[in-house]
């Protein structure tokens, strides 16, 4: 199913049934503002775990993003931050950013980085923003960019149209929010220190 919706003013219907889609278990590929991204509830194994076979790794191996509606809920799932490190979350977000961050207890293992970190992001889509809002916990994403995408056109994963004719029959849902950025996020790891890991879209004052 390819589902048409749009920034300035998400249909609030649409978001409630693929809200409770997730919530169901389902999987749905998302706009984030960066690259569309698979998504999922965290509570449904078997979602990721088809997530990971959607992006060719084994679950162990995945790297996954919790995807959250703004910080208030991503502080809820990582340890306490310094000053620092919040101030730069605070002016930072919602933005084109994943912060790698320490994750906290309510954050299942299988989810977390080998160091127990987890990448955070609350994505500019506000798509995104008012559907995981409606979830009402963090959706586990990472982009539905290939992991060796050589030779692939960048279209295939910013076009929800031909992401939808890749994938449209292993996913309950694509959300159509317009073409997307080919850039991914930037990506800034915060667990020791404040520290630039990718350049990506956005610019980012450390």
């Amino acid at each position: 199913m390819l589902t048409k919706l749009y920034e300035e003013n998400p249909n609030v219907r649409e978001v409630r049934h693929i809200a409770d889609a997730l919530r169901d278990g389902e999987v749905v590929v998302l706009p984030t503002g960066t690259l569309y991204a698979f998504a999922c509830s965290m509570e449904h194994k078997r979602a990721v775990e088809t997530i990971a076979q959607l992006k060719g790794f084994k679950l162990k191996q995945a790297k996954y993003s919790m995807l959250c509606s703004d910080l208030s809920m991503a502080s809820e799932y990582v340890r306490a931050m310094d000053r620092d490190t919040f101030a730069l979350l605070k002016r930072s977000l919602p933005g084109p950013f994943t912060f790698i961050m320490e994750a906290s207890g309510a954050v299942p293992r299988n989810y977390q980085n080998q160091n127990h970190s987890i990448g955070i992001r609350v994505p500019e889509s506000a798509i995104a923003r008012a559907i995981i809002e409606e979830v009402g916990s963090p959706l586990i994403g990472t982009s539905v960019r290939p992991l060796d995408d050589d030779g692939d056109e960048p279209e295939n994963y910013t076009d929800p149209e031909l992401i939808h004719d890749r994938f449209g029959s292993r996913v309950w849902a694509v959300v159509d929010g317009g073409i997307a950025d080919p850039e991914p996020s930037t990506v800034v790891d915060c667990t020791d220190g404040i520290e630039l890991v990718r350049q990506g879209k956005g610019e980012i004052d450390l």
